[in-house]
């Protein structure tokens, strides 16, 4: 009995001694030298959508007054975009505002001279050609204000692989360049991570709060869409040999 539990107790310390010889050493966890780089990259794209705001003003002596003439000429417009082609589902109205003009003087109570009357209206189309088209339709229906024409890119994925792939490979130049100046080189991407960075959208001038009480017609707006740029970024860690 004495020799089979000395016979356990030797094989149990080799099995403990192969398990520490086993046993991994610092060298195999041993972190691997990096360098990490930003990357950047660009895509431009022609814009396949549009919207514009213009709007009514009015005034009047009384409140009904400056409603009722608002109403009707907002009206005007809204049917004359409609039979120019801007489809009801691309046409709302906002920002109906009811405003008293007053007249201040030192010493007494504000007097109501009458009231001003607003109304918004903002068109959404992706044809680009009617822009201007529209925008002269809408002037001469009794528009006599604007806040502006917006040209978008409806869906920025559409320049996402040229974006990214000029953002890795910026990233990639970069830690080439860094590593042969240390006397190094580059080798494979052990983490990357991406960000998109997107421009405001552009705003072609309009003069605001335009007077366009004349009678005389006016011509479609010239605008042009042009290109807007995406800006795509890449963050890269590589492993530096």
């Amino acid at each position: 009995m004495k020799r089979f539990l000395f016979t356990l107790m030797v094989a149990a310390a080799a099995t403990g001694a192969l398990a520490q010889s086993a046993s991994p050493t610092p060298r195999d966890f041993a972190v691997p030298e990096t360098i990490s780089v930003s990357g950047s990259g660009k895509a431009t794209l022609v814009p396949d959508r549009f919207s514009f705001t213009v709007g009514v003003q009015t005034v009047g002596n009384t409140v009904d007054e400056a409603v009722n003439e608002n109403n009707r000429r907002t009206a005007a417009v809204i049917a004359a975009l409609k039979k120019a082609g801007a489809e009801e589902r691309n046409i709302q109205t906002s920002n109906f505002n009811i405003w008293p003009q007053q007249d201040y003087q030192e010493g007494r109570l504000p007097r109501i001279l009458g009231y001003q009357v607003s109304n918004s209206i903002t068109v959404r189309s992706t044809k680009i050609g009617d822009a201007g088209r529209l925008l002269g339709i809408a002037i001469n229906a009794g528009v006599n204000t604007s806040s502006g024409l917006n040209f978008e890119v409806s869906d920025p994925a559409r320049g996402r692989e040229q974006g990214l792939k000029a953002a890795y490979d910026d990233a990639r130049a970069k830690a080439t360049l860094l590593a042969q100046a240390a006397g190094r080189a580059v080798g494979r991407a052990i983490t990357i991570s991406e960000g998109l960075q997107a421009p405001p959208p552009m705003y072609p001038q309009m003069q605001r709060g335009m007077a366009m009480e004349s009678k005389a017609a006016v011509s479609d707006v010239p605008v042009e869409a042009g290109s807007q740029e995406l800006a795509y970024t890449v963050s890269v860690v590589f492993e530096l040999r």
